[in-house]
């Protein structure tokens, strides 16, 4: 059902952001001050109000978000497509527990839109591989959620 609008995470968006998965992150860039558009994968729904996030420390999206808080996640999930916004903040400036230097991103949400258009359905998700060392990527996708998790 298009447009429906919510206050935070409904349970099936929930549960799809307990785990590493693909989302687009809109943030508005701190030179151009138009919009920027960013894939991430690690991401981790917190509670229903909160998204945590993790992205190399010298990712353009830290500094737009220091220049700007406003974001919207956008999240291909339950047959539709969702438009998550609210305002984002540095919660760690690395996060701990991890061999890369990453900052750990919260997201306080308010809003989530269904923004699918009218009279459709997403019938297959995106999937996505990587596409190096596949053991090496598994423990380190385990250590991040790891450490968002306890974050």
């Amino acid at each position: 059902m298009a447009n429906q609008v919510e206050p935070g995470l409904i349970p099936a968006l929930f549960d799809e952001l307990q785990s590493e998965r693909f989302v687009t992150l809109a943030t508005v860039d701190h030179e151009t001050q138009g919009p920027n558009v960013s894939a991430i994968s690690w991401i981790f729904a917190k509670d229903e109000q909160t998204l945590l996030f993790a992205v190399d420390q010298r990712s353009r999206i830290v500094e737009n978000i220091k220049g700007n808080p406003l974001v919207v996640v956008n999240l291909i999930a339950n047959e539709s497509t969702y438009s998550i916004g609210g305002k984002a903040s540095i919660h760690q400036e690395k996060l701990s527990g991890v061999p890369l230097k990453l900052t750990l991103l919260q997201l306080v949400i308010n809003e989530v839109r269904d923004v699918m258009f009218y009279g459709s359905k997403i019938s297959t998700e995106p999937v996505y591989e990587k596409t190096y060392d596949k053991t090496a990527a598994d423990r380190l996708d385990r250590q991040v959620i790891e450490a968002m998790k306890k974050a």
